[in-house]
């Protein structure tokens, strides 16, 4: 079968496959795929810019075997930004790849019709001439063992909130599309392990002061029962699921900013489970709630 050709934004690219169910459970295609990227990507397409992108693809649908993939520029188009970036001790023996930057909106639908069901970015940007800047997103990373859910994580992130408010920084939560959610804050950082160091630190904090609920190690034995802080997402290698992307669960997730007030009224895993047509919805409702995140004027840490 012929791949279509559409126009993208003034951009021609092929797409294929659009009939393709990747989610079994509800159906979804990849052509519903592509639409709810296209959809969302007046609201998405700032929280990626100048991060270089990790592709998580899922040629066969979320049942299927997936890839992660850094290097795009065997492949990539000419009018795709690509940056090149160490990765010291690579699984695939290369010292550097050639990231994809998802500046526009033809480069997210090609993206998109490579079955990257998820969109994985650094807390960092580069500049113009592809140089790593400093971190400019701290970020909590609040993963619940069983059978803590993510109305444990809830609890957990009102309380850093409150010690982040201490010290002058304001906090911005979101699901992440799986099991449990991720705290944000903006800041301005003059070294890159600051956010790393800071992160640990509360972790190791709230770990004292809520023993029964919050663990910083990760050790597995230790998780049951508990949330992780998972403070090591600061580390510059290290990537996290971006604002508004689906994720490959069972039904369309997507990893989605929630309100304090829909994190302290929590009472069920459930009540923070939202699909890529509620989340368009909630745009209509909500607007941006990570908009803050992408403010110029941010506290330094």
């Amino acid at each position: 079968m012929t791949s279509p050709v559409v126009d993208v934004a003034g951009r021609r690219m092929k797409v294929s496959n659009l009939d393709k169910v990747l989610y079994p459970e509800t159906g979804f295609t990849k052509g519903e795929v592509l639409d709810y990227y296209a959809r969302i990507a007046p609201i998405l397409l700032p929280h990626v810019k100048d991060r270089p992108l990790t592709l998580k693809r899922y040629p066969n649908g979320v049942e299927g075997k997936s890839f992660f993939e850094k290097d795009v520029a065997r492949h990539a188009p000419e009018w795709v930004r690509t940056v090149c970036i160490e990765t010291p001790g690579s699984s695939r023996g290369s010292e550097k790849a050639d990231f994809a930057l998802v500046q526009d909106l033809p480069t997210l639908i090609w993206v998109a019709n490579l079955a990257s069901l998820e969109l994985h970015i650094p807390q960092w940007t580069v500049g113009p001439r592809g140089g790593k800047r400093n971190p400019d997103l701290l970020v909590f990373d609040l993963d619940p063992g069983e059978p803590a859910t993510i109305v444990e994580c809830c609890e957990v992130a009102l309380r850093l909130r409150e010690v982040l408010a201490e010290d002058g920084l304001d906090a911005y939560p979101k699901t992440s599309g799986s099991k449990g959610m991720q705290l944000y804050a903006p800041v301005r950082t003059k070294e890159p392990g600051r956010t790393r160091e800071y992160a640990k630190e509360l972790a190791e904090r709230l770990e004292k002061e809520m023993p029964q609920l919050v663990v910083s190690r990760m050790a597995k034995n230790l998780r049951p029962h508990k949330v992780l802080i998972d403070w090591s997402q600061n580390n510059t290698q290290k990537t996290t699921v971006a604002p508004y992307s689906l994720r490959a669960r069972p039904r369309p997730t997507v990893s989605t900013p929630i309100t304090w007030d829909e994190v302290a009224e929590c009472e069920h895993a459930s009540d923070l489970v939202f699909t890529a047509d509620e989340v368009l919805d909630r745009i209509e409702t909500h607007g941006d709630l990570f908009e803050p995140l992408l403010a110029s004027d941010r506290p330094r840490l």
